[in-house]
């Protein structure tokens, strides 16, 4: 990766708002590491070079003549085919592009481009976002770049997002989280996720999966960079650097809340023991580490493990809006996809309201822990040879969303940075799971965590595949 875009962004902003450096020359460097790597990697299902150069120049002339237009002007950006970006084609993963109003930017890439960022163009996805392997049978998967030899899954349903980040063509990637689809690829790619409470940030603008979960997300190289991002896309906020200052320079008093074994039984490969270790060094740096139940996380799980409702959400979706894609749907996704339209009503409101219940009794666990630490997954990314089949695909599915449907099914908020490396060399992800509605609180202790803990580079080193 070439040495300016290796700066935070934070950094950056500041050095271009100096005119020290250039939004174009930014966009150039993005540009020629995507050259190098782009094409084995396949992030993006719409590479945008242009425009990207002609986003950069317009931050530059504004800079020129002293305006600011936001603490994301001229950062390089990826956005994930779930969203609307006017300019460009929405096929959300399918193999067809989508009616006119899907292609009307929403608020949060509204704000995005209100701040003059870098749109570097739009990541490959799963087919409407419906699972988390990365898997889609129109245009196949992006690879994960920590193994150079095995074409390993980068996790999804932003699947191209985290890869994106990997290869250096963007600092900031857009993506949606409705059972895993931000925190999953970003724990599998070793990069920074967050997921928000529900309705924190709008959904409009954005394909539907499920009303009830969707979520606007965002991934980085490292939790200061998705905090800076943020807090100056965030309505309530509005500003990067004001955010900054106010985050905790330490973990003293942090109260962490260890999960129960719920979370952790099943582990692959030193996943467990690479966490624990990372919540061992919070400890000795004046964290209170103890034993923290979240029984609600279970009772959420079985209902998404008997069907869930973003399926039966998905369904009626696309027989109001997108019936002639029905046809298409990825061969792995039919069978879920056909059987949510003979669900019964009374089947989907009850486990609606068995989630509702949980959420209530969820909110107590939080009253004497400020985050509950738990692995983000449990799973190694999967070889993508091996997933064959509808039960072979949903069965690998479960495992690697384990540990984060509940943060939706409960309206909670979360957020995964990376500590390590598994026993195959890839990365392994701490997540830090907050009460719905704490979302600066929560981002300011990961922040916290990563100063103790150290950046994803420091503790990871360098995807094989993005080493120069």
């Amino acid at each position: 990766m070439t040495e300016a875009l290796t700066r935070p962004i934070a950094e950056l902003a500041v050095l271009m708002g100096e005119g020290e450096i250039k939004a174009r020359t930014l966009a150039e460097e993005a540009i020629a590491n995507h050259d190098r790597c782009g094409e084995k990697l396949m992030a993006y299902s719409q590479w945008a070079p242009d425009h990207a150069r002609k986003c950069a120049d317009a931050a530059d002339a504004a800079f020129a003549v002293g305006a600011r237009a936001g603490s994301l002007q001229g950062i390089p950006t990826s956005i994930k085919d779930l969203f609307a970006v006017s300019g460009f084609p929405t096929y959300a993963g399918s193999p067809k592009r989508l009616p006119a109003k899907f292609e009307v930017d929403g608020p949060v890439v509204a704000s995005l481009r209100r701040q003059l960022g870098t749109v570097m163009g739009k990541t490959h996805m799963v087919e409407f976002a419906f699972g988390g392997t990365g898997h889609n049978a129109h245009y196949g998967a992006p690879r994960n770049p920590w193994d150079a030899k095995l074409h390993r899954s980068p996790g999804g349903s932003s699947s191209g997002a985290g890869v994106s980040i990997c290869e250096g063509s963007a600092l900031l990637a857009f993506g949606s989280d409705t059972a895993a689809s931000v925190r999953l690829p970003a724990s599998m790619t070793g990069n920074a996720g967050l997921k928000f409470t529900k309705d924190r940030w709008s959904s409009e603008g954005i394909v539907p999966l499920s009303f009830t979960f969707d979520t606007p997300g965002i991934m980085a190289r490292s939790m200061a960079d998705a905090a800076f991002s943020f807090a100056a896309l965030d309505p309530q906020l509005g500003d990067g650097f004001d955010f900054m200052r106010r985050v905790p320079s330490g973990v003293q008093g942090l109260r962490i809340g260890l999960a129960d074994s719920w979370f952790w039984d099943g582990c692959e490969n030193g996943i467990a023991k690479v966490v624990k270790q990372a919540l061992d060094s919070l400890a000795s740096a004046g964290a209170m580490v103890r034993e923290k139940s979240l029984p609600e996380a279970a009772e959420a799980f079985a209902v998404f493990a008997e069907g869930g409702v973003s399926g039966i959400e998905f369904r009626a979706f696309l027989d109001r809006e997108l019936p002639d894609w029905l046809a298409t749907i990825d061969p792995v996704n039919a069978p879920a996809v056909n059987g949510a339209a003979n669900i019964p009503a009374r089947e989907y409101l009850t486990r609606l309201m068995r989630l509702a219940d949980a959420e209530k009794r969820a909110v107590a666990r939080f009253d004497d822990v400020d985050v509950i630490a738990t692995p983000t997954v449990m799973l190694t990314p999967h070889v993508m040879t091996e997933e064959q089949g509808p039960e072979k695909f949903w069965a690998r599915n479960r495992g690697i969303v384990h540990n984060l449907v509940p943060g939706n099914f409960l309206r909670l908020c979360a957020a995964t940075l990376p500590v390590g490396l598994d026993r195959l060399g890839m990365p392994v992800g701490l997540q830090l799971i907050a009460k719905g509605g704490d979302d600066e609180k929560l981002v300011a202790i990961a922040c916290a965590v990563e100063g103790v803990l150290g950046t994803p580079r420091e503790r990871l080193g360098t995807p094989p595949m993005c080493k120069a």
